[in-house]
């Protein structure tokens, strides 16, 4: 199970950190991704951090996002900074098991998410 929190209502240049907390797994064994969806788009991709604690971001997503992980905590973060209007969306945080090269995480159908917390920007 993995439980998303941490979003809210932040004007546009402000910062926000997601956690993702997860249980019923083994959190060291797992790559875990941030996602995201607003309302009539399809879902994005922000981020993966694989279990050797490599990172990857697509270059629409590179530098304003930074994840990170606890396995001490099973929890997984996402620090979002500069935020803009256009980054309001559903995020949701996913887990896997399977071990890839990072960018392939983009592309493959994950094996957990979370409930997704709501972040809104506003201008």
């Amino acid at each position: 199970q993995l439980q998303a929190s941490g979003g809210g209502l932040v004007q546009a240049g402000g910062s926000l950190r997601l956690s993702c907390a997860a249980s019923g797994l083994t959190f060291s064994s797992h790559a875990l991704g941030w996602f995201r969806q607003a309302p009539g788009k399809e879902r994005e991709f922000i981020s993966v951090i694989t279990r050797s604690d490599t990172t990857y971001y697509p270059d629409s997503m590179k530098g304003r996002f930074i994840i990170s992980r606890d396995n001490a905590k099973n929890t997984v973060y996402l620090q979002m900074n500069g935020l803009k209007p256009e980054d309001t969306a559903v995020y949701y945080c996913a887990a896997d098991v399977r071990n890839y090269r990072p960018d392939i995480y983009s592309r493959i159908r994950w094996g957990y998410w979370g409930q997704g917390t709501q972040v809104t920007v506003s201008s």
